[in-house]
């Protein structure tokens, strides 16, 4: 009996070491080394072919030569002519097929644009801007057109943008219906679009926000050339063959406009070329038409004690009016912007500004469906909830903060001090506040007067005489600075004195060629605007104690004459009116008087040193 219990046990072992030799055997590991694969898919088979003409089908597949994979394929894929009823794109085995059940149109030439969604399953390979084309008719349209979209007020690439072409000349159509052709800009602005039959079109460019493929919506961005296009054989599209030969990689130094540096009595010039734009045949310049119709935009609780609400437009002479059911009027404080077009409300009742919600009433200039402006009254639901730490507990308040411009330990030439609360001031304590100039061994007290912004009722600005050489120290007392809900100042010292001139510098302006009125604009790398400069003549501008750093600059063309840059309105035929930047950014160092010869003649340039991506149209 022992001895078969033995055996079996044996057995069992044995049995079990053979299952893991079997397994470790055929256990397959993937190799390692060898070159990374940097090769898209090859399409092997196509039915119907590409370029078939007669077709009646409703369906193509697109065989490859290894497995493949969709990428955000509902966003790229397109049709153009575009189909009312989106295609179903979806893979089976090594192919992607593409379904549809609406019947195309007769004698047309189709072509179906996959951008860049196909890659291939392993590497992640893109076949670039793949395009599949086919008629329903006898002939295979073989006419393009080409061209750049930018933004019309700083010529950047807007994101996710159409172009539209029609072939109904009406302006209703662009807004009524589907175009006869479509395409999408690239990552610099570039489109093209193939396969065009010769005639008359309207060309336009849509950010669509409900994926209508036309202009319904007036808070949509939006381009348009002024004129038809006219698209003749003289415009056969030919595909462009990659080059196979490898190109020499030659190192270029970046190119500099000229410059005239006056830096410690030396001057320094150098010549003037501009970088190359490459652009297509139409530009179209895009921008967001004014709003027309009142109506209140936004209204927000960012914090327990801060309420906002924004208008579409101006009021003007309408009101803009606030209240809470029950709560007098001394329980809050309204503060309206200049144009009157929003206002926050800070609450002061702690009644108020402690309940998780408050019902407020906001009385307000309305276009009813008439089109007629009307006063509309909202009862507006402001609900704020206190934020919790991650433990569940409540978050620790935070200290009260006072902020200046004197926290760098400088003031500029010709700057007050200014004193910065996110929450209302309330009225400070002069006797808690003392400027010292400290350059001598004593302190020496400052004069000063210190006023509350009309404006900002968190900004409180300092007057005193500030000399140069001169080293001063302001003291603000605890409580010297408190806001209404009884938070106050710790203890604050700033050490400061007022910077050198010398340690800025100057730029001069030579404008030229150019008749009529223009705003010349300085603006920072994140083209926030510095200081602005309006001018009817050509003549100079001049920027001076600029910070060390690099600039922009921009001219307005302001055909208006209204001061400001005017955007486009469709509807009118008005287009936005024109920009145009400086070649290159402009490095301002320390004490650097910088004078730039500027031709605004020659407009819509902007520095493709920033767009590393700018590409050869051909290539597309």
């Amino acid at each position: 009996m022992n001895t078969r219990i033995l055996s079996q046990h044996n057995i069992f072992y044995l049995f079990f070491i053979l299952v893991l030799l079997v397994g470790s055997c055929a256990k397959i590991n993937s190799p390692t080394g060898g070159p990374v694969d940097r090769t898209p898919p090859k399409v092997v088979e196509t039915i119907p072919v590409k370029g078939a003409k007669n077709f009646r089908g409703k369906r193509i597949t697109i065989t490859f030569d290894e497995y493949v994979a969709l990428d955000n394929i509902n966003e790229k894929f397109m049709v153009s002519p575009p189909i009312k009823k989106k295609p179903k794109v979806y893979l089976k085995g090594k192919s992607v097929i593409t379904d549809f059940d609406e019947p195309l149109r007769d004698s047309t030439t189709y072509t179906f644009y996959f951008q860049d969604a196909i890659k291939d399953l392993n590497a992640g390979n893109k076949i670039d801007n793949y395009q599949f084309v086919l008629s329903t008719g006898p002939v295979i349209d073989s006419l393009s057109v080409t061209g750049n979209v930018g933004y019309s007020s700083n010529l950047e690439v807007p994101e996710k943008t159409m172009v539209l072409m029609y072939a109904n000349l009406a302006d209703s159509a662009v807004v009524k219906t589907i175009p006869d052709y479509i395409s999408r800009i690239d990552q610099t602005g570039y489109f093209r679009i193939d396969n065009v039959k010769p005639g008359k079109y309207r060309l336009y460019a849509l950010k669509d926000q409900d994926n209508s493929r036309n202009y319904n919506l007036p808070d949509e961005e939006f381009a348009f050339l002024d004129s038809a296009i006219n698209i003749t054989p003289e415009k056969n599209f030919i595909p462009v063959k990659k080059d196979t030969v490898p190109v020499k990689k030659v190192e270029t130094k970046p190119i500099q406009p000229q410059r005239k540096e006056t830096t410690a009595g030396k001057k320094k010039e150098e010549k003037v070329v501009l970088p190359p734009v490459l652009k297509g045949e139409y530009q179209l310049y895009m921008f967001a038409a004014l709003k027309k119709s009142h109506y209140l935009g936004s209204s927000a609780r960012p914090s327990k004690y801060m309420l906002s609400y924004t208008l579409s437009l101006p009021p003007d002479s309408m009101k803009f009016d606030f209240s809470i059911p029950g709560a007098k009027p001394d329980k809050y404080i309204i503060e309206r912007s200049r144009n009157r077009d929003s206002m926050k409300v800070w609450l002061t009742d702690s009644s108020l500004y402690n309940r998780p919600t408050d019902s407020t009433l906001v009385k307000y200039p309305f276009t009813d469906s008439l089109k007629k402006i009307v006063y509309k009254t909202d009862t507006i639901p402001m609900r704020f909830v206190m934020p919790r730490s991650f433990k569940g507990g409540k978050v620790k308040k935070a200290k009260y903060g006072l902020g200046s411009n004197i926290g760098t330990g400088f003031l500029k030439p010709g700057q007050n001090i200014v004193f910065i609360s996110e929450t209302p001031f309330r009225q400070a304590d002069t006797s808690k506040i003392h400027i010292y100039d400290i350059t001598d061994k004593e302190k020496k007290l400052n004069k000063y007067s210190l006023e509350r912004d009309t404006i900002n009722s968190g900004r409180y600005v300092m007057n005193s005489v500030i000399t140069l050489g001169k080293k001063y120290l302001l003291i603000a007392d605890s409580a010297a600075f408190g806001n209404i809900y009884n938070e106050s100042n710790d203890s604050t010292a700033f050490k400061f004195s007022l910077k050198d001139p010398e340690s800025y510098s100057s730029l001069t302006l030579n404008i030229s060629n150019y008749k009529g009125e223009r705003i010349i604009q300085l603006l920072d790398k994140s083209e926030k605007i510095v200081r602005e400069v309006f001018m009817n003549k050509d003549g100079k501008v001049l920027f001076s104690l600029l910070e060390n750093g690099n600039y922009r600059i921009r001219v307005i063309y302001d055909l208006n004459g209204d001061k400001k840059w005017t955007t486009g309105d469709f509807n009118s035929g008005r287009q936005p009116e024109p920009v145009s930047y400086y070649a290159t950014e402009l490095e301002m160092k320390p004490n650097w008087n910088l004078e730039q010869d500027w031709d605004i003649g020659v407009r819509n340039i902007k520095d493709q040193k920033l767009k590393q991506q700018k590409l050869d149209p051909g290539k597309h």
